[in-house]
């Protein structure tokens, strides 16, 4: 392994970003081919890790590569705070002029950052990597579908829904900066990027089997990052339970002059209580489920006011 040393203060072409949990199986092997992909495209580069609170020897071998390789910043957070608060804590230190941003697992290659710098040095501030041809399991593929899907249309974000593209890409200075100056709670790259309207573009690149280990997404983790990334950019729930109150009280008044009618013309018969019993139930699980977004929204109020911190450092092995 090579060692390199790296001034702090000296001008920093391009930072690689990457959040880590769980990532002992890969990191030595992605900073090598990190290496050999940066080292013949740029002058000065350097290499964010940001251990992101796992059970694994992750940490001891970031520290391990640091100590041998100046280029390497590690940054320890005291918890798991989630992927996208890895990423927040990796764009806030990271100090390069451009920014690449992926995954470690090694599916989204280190050989492909050089498609990316060529366009966006073609003049693009953001450029994302489009993944043809996934190599997940068609269960992940359906439920990443899904969700963008369902994203889309709650989050008035228009954010590419088919599967294809993720946190993989590269940003300029400017829009790091732009994200970093956002200082919500809730955390989600793809969103920030869409959010702060810099054109962006497009490259296709390859995506390939994880070669070993799961993902530390659980389902039910995705299901808890979904609804807080959508509570956290649209209020189109509230707007939906409006609309939703305004068809039902429609529905009701026109049932209830249905049934002034019948009774004007046929007289009043005796009615069983079925149908009471079943439109009593149904309001009341309709104002249930509108109060239980209401409180999820003060939920998301709550969390914001208190103004944490996005994260906690717990070491770094650098000093700057």
């Amino acid at each position: 392994m090579p060692s390199a040393t790296l001034d702090s203060k000296q001008h920093i072409d391009l930072s690689v970003v990457v959040p880590v949990y769980r990532g002992a199986p890969f990191l030595r092997e992605l900073y090598r081919r990190l290496v050999a992909t940066l080292e013949p495209l740029v002058a000065r580069f350097e290499i964010v890790l940001v251990e992101d609170g796992g059970p694994d020897e992750s940490w001891s071998i970031i520290e391990d590569l640091a100590r041998k390789d100046a280029r390497v910043r590690g940054v320890g957070l005291s918890r798991n705070f989630g992927q996208h608060h890895a990423i927040t804590a990796g764009l806030r230190h990271a100090r390069g002029q451009w920014i690449v941003v992926m995954d470690g697992d090694l599916q989204d290659p280190p050989e492909e950052i050089a498609k990316l710098w060529a366009k966006a040095q073609e003049g693009h501030d953001c450029v994302l990597a489009r993944r043809v041809r996934r190599s997940d399991g068609s269960g992940k593929r359906l439920s990443s579908w899904l969700f963008y899907r369902v994203f889309n249309y709650l989050a008035d974000l228009n954010y590419r829904y088919d599967g294809t593209v993720a946190n993989f890409s590269i940003i300029s200075r400017r829009v790091a900066d732009a994200i970093n100056g956002m200082g919500e709670a809730v955390r989600f790259y793809g969103g920030f990027l869409t959010w702060t309207g810099f054109a962006k573009a497009y490259v296709d690149v390859t995506h390939v089997r994880r070669p070993g280990g799961e993902s530390g997404y659980t389902f039910l983790k995705l299901m808890k990052l979904a609804t807080n990334i959508i509570l956290a950019h649209s209020n189109k729930p509230l707007r939906l339970c409006v609309y939703a109150g305004l068809l039902l009280s429609a529905l009701a008044f026109v049932g209830g002059l249905v049934h002034i009618v019948r009774v004007v013309a046929h007289g009043s018969p005796v009615m069983g209580w079925t149908s009471l019993i079943v439109s009593v139930w149904f309001s009341t699980g309709a104002i249930i489920l509108a109060l239980g977004i209401l409180g999820l929204y003060i939920d998301r109020i709550f969390t914001e006011v208190k103004h944490r911190p996005l994260y906690v450092v717990r070491k770094t092995t650098f000093d700057d």
